[in-house]
């Protein structure tokens, strides 16, 4: 058996993974494309190292802030730490709210393209128009489905279309998308959005008591502005401060706006593209568990 906690970011998944996973002989798995960098963790929430104590987690704070990490890379680890606890005869807990690099590993996404290869560096300098250009150019199907200002949805397009030599589109209709495991089970930690944005807001507060300014100012400060773990939220929003255009309230500011349009999109995709059991509490994932037996 496999489960999938996935819900907008500051729902409470991390905590409520932990109860279950103490409950099921469960271990964590990282489901969050920048939970995996250390040095940010206050930025993207990443678990203590008291709470990985309390059970084991995996795919956490294992990399630099400047090795690039995509979800070719994840595709193979998720799966290589599903098998692995799956041998101790534990349930993988997988947590977290990147959805597309949950589905590109759980379900037969071919992912043969390795894009770590491709040099990106000359599309960064386009501006959002410009680089949703390019990608009509590259695949315009693809193109036809991401709005120019997701920027980095557009990215990844034209990433893969480089490495792959053609539309990614082409490639995406030649695969069924069926999920790989049958035993897994989809959960959505469901908070009502009037509720979750004050608490959202509220968390933020605290990361930036907890550090959350100094921690990314001395990690910038070691990596540069252009490292790929800086594209998280709670990072970019400190450039213009750097830069001396913003004041420091101001990219505070923009890290809760962000955040909150980060949730709206959450909610979106995880709608569209998993079969969702929601649920507010363990015993409802329990019972859920029980009933389909």
């Amino acid at each position: 058996m496999i489960i999938v906690l996935t819900g907008a970011t500051g729902s409470g998944k991390s905590r409520l993974a932990i109860e279950l996973a103490k409950k099921i002989n469960g271990e964590i798995i990282n489901g969050d494309a920048f939970q995996v960098y250390k040095g940010i963790e206050i930025a993207t929430a990443a678990p203590t190292e008291d709470e990985k104590r309390e059970v084991p987690h995996h795919l956490f704070s294992f990399l630099e802030c400047d090795d690039g990490y995509d979800i070719f890379r994840y595709q193979h680890d998720l799966r290589t730490e599903i098998n692995e606890v799956l041998a101790r005869g534990n349930t993988p807990i997988i947590v977290g709210g990147s959805g597309l690099y949950l589905r590109s590993a759980l379900y037969d996404y071919d992912l043969t393209v390795d894009t770590t290869k491709i040099d990106m560096s000359e599309y960064e300098k386009l501006d959002n128009h410009e680089l949703h250009a390019v990608l009509e150019r590259l695949d315009k199907e693809e193109a036809l489905k991401i709005h120019e200002n997701n920027r980095r949805r557009v990215m990844r397009s034209i990433e893969v279309c480089l490495a792959n030599n053609g539309p990614k589109s082409e490639m995406i209709k030649s695969q069924t998308h069926e999920p790989i495991y049958d035993d897994c089970y989809f959960f959505e930690l469901k908070r009502d959005r009037e509720l979750l944005y004050p608490h959202v807001e509220k968390r933020i507060d605290e990361m930036i008591k907890n550090g959350l300014v100094e921690q990314t100012l001395e990690m910038i400060n070691k990596y540069g502005k252009d490292a790929p773990a800086f594209k998280a939220i709670g990072i970019k929003e400190f450039f213009p401060y750097i830069d001396g255009t913003s004041s420091l309230e101001e990219c505070i500011a923009s890290i809760k706006t962000n955040t909150r349009h980060y949730v709206k999109r959450q909610e979106t995709f995880f709608r569209h593209q998993f079969k969702l059991i929601e649920i507010t509490s363990v015993d409802d994932i329990l019972n859920a568990l029980e009933e389909s037996k």
